[in-house]
């Protein structure tokens, strides 16, 4: 299984972190040991003083695809959910300070929990999905798949340019502005319009 991460895909996140509005989709990859399925707790690692969460819709590929057009992209797609991107921003900004790759800040294990999915089918607009992230009961980020800069087809249209998409595979879709820490005993709670799919806690 791949976990595919798509980065800078809000224009409120891109202000967030001052960044610059990418001209074509960004995306890096999680491991397979990022996977952490639903409601398996998050365990904080040693390494890092600045987890951060990071909510996003997250896609399971169904079939096998290769240079997927994007009128066909969502055909390839089983089931969807939300996910965490959970990421140690201190690593994260050291890495980037000194022009290394950042895979330790993003890829460690645990770091991909994902909810409950959903079975997905033609009659779904996956983007007219609002999402949001609760941690101990008070809403913390919110969002709307309407407002990505990069739309769901086009982000599997790239994908499967370099890669063959499998069965399995994951793709976390980008996250709105909100992002924030993550402490010990937080419980994480995401929904996804009304519905809660993802439940689980920091320990």
């Amino acid at each position: 299984m791949n976990v595919f991460a798509i980065g800078l895909n809000y224009e409120d996140h891109i202000a967030e972190f001052r960044g610059k509005r990418p001209e074509n989709p960004v995306f890096f990859m999680k491991s397979s040991t990022a996977y952490l399925p639903n409601p398996k707790p998050f365990f904080l690692p040693d390494f890092s003083r600045e987890i951060e969460y990071e909510t996003e819709l997250v896609l399971r590929i169904g079939k096998l695809g290769k240079n997927i057009r994007p009128a066909f992209a969502l055909r390839y797609i089983e089931a969807y959910t939300l996910g965490i991107d959970i990421t140690a921003r201190d690593l994260q900004r050291q890495c980037r300070t000194e022009g290394l790759p950042w895979e330790m800040s993003k890829s460690f294990d645990g770091s991909a929990p994902v909810g409950k999915f959903l079975p997905y089918h033609p009659g779904i607009d996956l983007q007219n999905l609002h999402f949001h992230l609760n941690i101990n009961g008070n809403t913390v980020q919110t969002g709307h798949t309407a407002r990505m800069i990069f739309p769901i087809p086009q982000l599997i249209a790239c994908l499967s340019q370099y890669f063959t998409l499998q069965m399995g595979d994951l793709i976390f879709t980008g996250t709105p502005a909100g992002i924030g820490p993550l402490q010990m005993k937080d419980h994480l709670e995401g929904y996804l319009e009304q519905d809660k799919i993802l439940d689980f806690t920091i320990q």
